[in-house]
């Protein structure tokens, strides 16, 4: 059995962000909590040093702070609007709708330019997360909602 068996029109090369895509995450990095974006800036740096890692995909900041009227859309998916529940927090109950913010969200660029919301991804990524600052708190490790791609000081 192969497993890392090459798709055709598939790039194997580590994803990489435009020079707009790196200003968008330098801002949002920049809303951050200095102890939660040292921890990320050493997290990543880390999973991009390691080859087999960065082949993975990238990791990314989808979200950090969060305006209230944005916090209570998204509470609004899985009760009022369709889609899956992904928050059990109204606008001004989340860590995100603070500024600095204590909260990032993060997802992956694939190597064929789609983002990823991977577990296994995630759960890789917290770990380096946590280890570059004890106070970090993964969403995936919480007991009942589980959210994955939100991590937190």
């Amino acid at each position: 059995m192969v497993l890392n068996k090459a798709r055709p029109g598939v790039d194997r090369a580590a994803p990489r962000l435009s020079g707009v895509q790196l200003k968008v995450q330098a801002a949002r990095l920049g809303q951050a909590m200095p102890s939660l974006a040292a921890a990320y800036a050493q997290a990543l740096a880390r999973w991009l040093g390691d080859p087999v890692l960065r082949l993975a995909g990238r990791p990314i900041i989808t979200e950090c702070y969060r305006s209230p009227e944005r916090q209570d859309e998204l509470y609004k998916q899985g009760r009022s609007k369709p889609g899956p529940v992904v928050t059990y927090k109204r606008g001004g109950e989340s860590k995100h709708n603070q500024l600095p913010a204590p909260a990032l969200d993060v997802a992956f660029l694939l190597p064929d330019g789609e983002v990823s919301w991977s577990g296994l991804l995630l759960g890789k990524f917290a770990r380096l997360m946590k280890a570059a600052d004890a106070r970090v708190h993964w969403g995936g490790d919480w007991p009942r909602f589980k959210d994955r791609p939100h991590f937190e000081v």
